[in-house]
């Protein structure tokens, strides 16, 4: 049976692990997963790149990822997920300010954000709504806004 994960990483946050995928040598996705779940050892050496990266970060939140990701997303999304990586820690910007540079409107960003497939890689938790925080993954409150909490305050200490 073929495991749908190529690695699972315990992270510092205790909501989740991190269930890492890689397809053709490249990252394609980052999941939310069971906290509870077993740990699974990098099973390739691009999943032992994202592991120490992602550890990397961690440690030092002005880590910055060189990692090889597939390219998926429509035009937009991509162009919504490049703006993201723009984004400095330790520096949110607002829904409706990543959509006036892209000259597009702040659901739209919103929802790029939701679709992002590599949270974390592509730092979807720096886009922070314009009375709050936002969401995170596609959840406005629960486990995923705590994640996108403990992100924040972890870059915020720069």
């Amino acid at each position: 049976m073929e495991l749908p994960y190529d690695a699972i990483l315990t992270a510092p946050f205790p909501q989740a692990k991190l269930g890492v995928c890689i397809d053709r040598g490249a990252l394609c996705s980052i999941d939310f997963l069971d906290p509870t779940i077993d740990d699974l050892p990098p099973m390739d050496p691009v999943a032992g790149e994202v592991a120490r990266q992602l550890m990397a970060y961690f440690a030092n939140p002005t880590h910055v990822f060189s990692l090889p990701l597939a390219t998926l997303g429509t035009p937009f999304q991509r162009r919504v997920w490049q703006a993201l990586c723009e984004v400095p820690p330790g520096k949110p910007s607002r829904y409706g300010d990543v959509a006036q540079r892209l000259a597009s409107g702040p659901r739209a960003v919103g929802g790029a954000c939701r679709a992002n497939p590599i949270p974390i890689i592509v730092p979807c938790h720096r886009v922070v709504s314009a009375n709050g925080l936002g969401g995170y993954s596609g959840e406005v409150s629960g486990e995923g806004l705590a994640i996108k909490r403990w992100l924040l305050d972890h870059e915020s200490r720069l």
